[in-house]
C-alpha cells in the first residue's frame, strides 16, 4: 500500500494532484493518464479522506481528483468541507465517480466541483480544463 500513495514523480515547483481513490485499479489508470500527459504535474494518492486532510494539512495542492464513494466518507461531503475552508476553497476538484447521482451532481456544484464525470467516461482532457482554473467557481447557497 505505500508504493500506492508514493508520488509519481517529484516536481516541487510544479502542480500537485491529489488523487483521493480507494481502487488500486482506478489508482493505476489515474497514474497513466497522469504520466502520459503531464509531465509537470506530481502526483499523491490518498485512499481515505483522513490520508486526503493529512497530505493537505502538509503539502501544497493544486488539484484535486475526488472519488465519491470512499471508505471514511463520500467525496461530495469532502468537497462541501473544502469549499468552506479559506485556505482550500480555491483548489479546483474533480469528481470521477463509478455512479455519480443527481443528488451528488447537486451536491457537487454546491460545493464548486469544477467536473463530475463517470470513471468510464474520464480523461486528460478533464485534467487540462481544471488545471487552466484560476479560481473554483464560488458555492451556491
Amino acid at each position: 500500500m505505500q508504493e500506492q500513495n508514493a508520488a509519481v514523480r517529484s516536481s516541487p515547483s510544479g502542480p500537485t494532484c491529489l488523487v483521493i481513490e480507494d481502487s488500486l485499479f482506478d489508482q493505476e489508470r489515474i497514474r497513466r493518464i497522469l504520466n502520459k500527459s503531464f509531465k509537470n504535474v506530481s502526483a499523491v494518492f490518498a485512499s481515505t479522506i483522513e490520508e486526503a486532510r493529512q497530505h493537505m494539512a502538509n503539502q501544497r495542492t493544486t488539484i484535486i481528483l475526488l472519488d465519491n464513494n470512499l471508505p471514511d466518507g463520500t467525496g461530495a461531503n469532502f468537497a462541501l468541507e473544502l469549499s468552506d475552508d479559506p485556505d482550500f476553497a480555491k483548489i479546483p476538484i474533480v469528481m470521477v465517480s463509478d455512479w455519480p447521482t443527481p443528488f451528488m451532481f447537486d451536491k457537487a456544484q454546491s460545493a464548486g466541483v469544477i467536473h463530475v464525470v463517470n470513471k468510464s467516461d474520464f480523461g486528460a482532457r478533464y485534467i487540462h480544463s481544471a488545471l487552466s482554473h484560476n479560481v473554483r467557481p464560488k458555492r451556491i447557497n
